[in-house]
């Protein structure tokens, strides 16, 4: 059993290499494999251990980054980070703990692969909006730079991600049943995914417009001094002599929090350029704080992180906040104990409208996600339906030179292919770059230095299957599925009980 509980750490650890910047699509093909062989002929109670330490594994490596806002940029101790960081993979490996504990009760004995990869499935699901979601790690998301990823228009993220777990359970069950039937039968199935890909559409959605010219700047301004006050001047002085030259661009873009402070305090700065550029009949958007004022909140007024077309007054505020980051739960009880990503003097707050309207660029509409939220592929689906393009802004500083920043980018380009659309994503030192409606980097400024990406994106109508359908046609097949297996057990528990 020992051995088995390290192979079950090992194999969950090694699933991070399936993502960016590793890419190593075969580890996403295997690791899924090994736990479902681990878990035959295990009580559950041993399912449940050797499900958390796959989860440990998995968290643990993937989501590693956690540790450089915590310690680097919330000042903490590196043994009191690493602590919280092994608590935070700790308690999100217990979904693999749940997930194995419901495969091998109540499913292991009928259809078992098929049930195991189901439920794999539904948890991935359920990570999309469990305690407001933590949508990371998808398997679907190793398939972007392979054949597969053009199924993503089809069912998003989540129909990739069966395909994934489809083929790594098929490679299973050749090591289960060792016979040249079941060996025809897995080959045959994976040559039938992989040769399907070749045959989808690439293409569905069509242009609403000529091509627009677009600047984002990259300002690669230091966590450690943003938002300190003294620092305000120069924050603005940057943004402004590096857009300076770049008016008569039909759009400029500036990251997530750009501007650390209100606009009101700065619009009076700002304005100069601003009427230059809507003089050229264009746009500068900004992501920055909005404050609004609120009779019901206990501070007479709601703080927003926001996206503002300075020029055109049309705005987005962020919907999905992260929590102890940019939010507080229970924050009179709490704030204190769990500030430590050093956000200063304010917490953001939830919007009252859940619908809001797309962001008005010109003559087009802009789908908007702030950082976290392009991780959530319903959300942005919804969202990017009647869009003309997506924009992500980001402000990643806070995971440094991690591996998250890059996991990151991988999931916003991957949202391009589900909708059908361009994307361009800001980020205060990178990765700032412009997609296009296959996923495909079409330009891309260097990371951790101060640019100027200079590209153009092509405004696209039209809806894809999966933005018509969603994940719900998949969830509906799973849930079906799992109650087939259910009544299945009832009757043969039944049967026993009367032999």
């Amino acid at each position: 059993m020992k051995k088995k509980a390290l192979l079950a750490l090992l194999s969950g650890a090694a699933t991070t290499l399936a993502f960016a910047p590793f890419n190593l699509f075969a580890c996403a093909l295997i690791t899924p494999a090994i736990l479902y062989l681990l878990l035959k002929n295990h009580s559950v109670k041993q399912a449940c251990l050797l499900g958390w330490l796959y989860g440990l594994g998995f968290f643990g490596t993937g989501v590693s980054w956690v540790y450089v806002s915590i310690h680097t940029y919330g000042y903490t101790h590196p043994i009191v980070a690493a602590t919280l960081t092994l608590l935070f993979c700790a308690a999100l490996a217990i979904l693999f703990l749940l997930q194995a504990w419901l495969y091998q009760k109540y499913f292991s004995a009928i259809r078992s692969a098929l049930s195991f990869g189901v439920i794999w499935l539904l948890f991935e699901w359920l990570r999309s909006w469990l305690f407001t979601g933590f949508p990371w790690l998808y398997l679907g998301y190793s398939t972007l730079d392979t054949p597969l990823s053009v199924y993503a228009v089809i069912g998003g993220v989540w129909l990739n991600s069966a395909l994934v777990i489809v083929i790594s359970l098929s490679l299973a069950m050749i090591v289960v049943k060792r016979s040249t039937r079941q060996l025809v039968i897995s080959v045959s199935l994976i040559t039938l995914i992989i040769g399907t890909s070749f045959v989808i559409p690439t293409q569905w959605t069509h242009s609403s417009g000529a091509k627009i010219d677009i600047a984002i700047v990259q300002p690669d301004i230091a966590q450690q001094t943003k938002w300190q006050g003294n620092q305000l001047g120069n924050i603005v002085e940057r943004y402004y002599q590096m857009s300076k030259p770049l008016i008569g661009n039909n759009v400029i873009i500036w990251p997530e929090t750009a501007i650390p402070s209100f606009y009101q305090n700065v619009d009076g700065f700002f304005a100069p350029l601003v009427t230059a550029q809507q003089q050229q009949g264009g746009s500068i958007i900004s992501g920055l704080p909005m404050q609004e004022p609120d009779n019901n909140h206990p501070d007479g007024r709601r703080i927003h992180n926001s996206i503002l077309n300075m020029t055109q007054g049309s705005y987005y505020h962020k919907q999905r906040l992260v929590p102890f980051g940019e939010y507080v739960p229970f924050q009179a009880e709490f704030r204190d104990l769990f500030n430590f990503l050093n956000i200063p003097e304010l917490t953001f707050s939830i919007p009252e409208v859940k619908n809001q309207p797309l962001l008005s660029v010109g003559d087009y509409h802009y789908s908007t996600a702030i950082c976290y939220e392009i991780a959530y592929p319903e959300l942005v689906r919804q969202y990017s339906k009647t869009a003309d393009i997506i924009l992500t802004v980001s402000n990643d500083t806070w995971f440094s030179h991690s591996i998250g920043p890059d996991q990151h980018f991988q999931i916003a380009r991957m949202r391009a292919v589900e909708n059908g659309r361009w994307l361009i994503r800001s980020a205060n030192n990178g990765i700032t770059a412009v997609v296009d409606a296959q996923g495909k980097v079409v330009d891309i400024a260097p990371r951790y230095t101060q640019a100027v990406l200079k590209s153009s994106v092509q405004p696209l109508q039209g809806l894809t299957p999966y933005q018509r359908l969603g994940v719900w046609p998949l969830l509906a097949g799973y849930f079906a599925f799992l109650l087939w297996v259910l009544v299945r057990r009832k009757i043969e528990i039944t049967k026993k009980a009367k032999q």
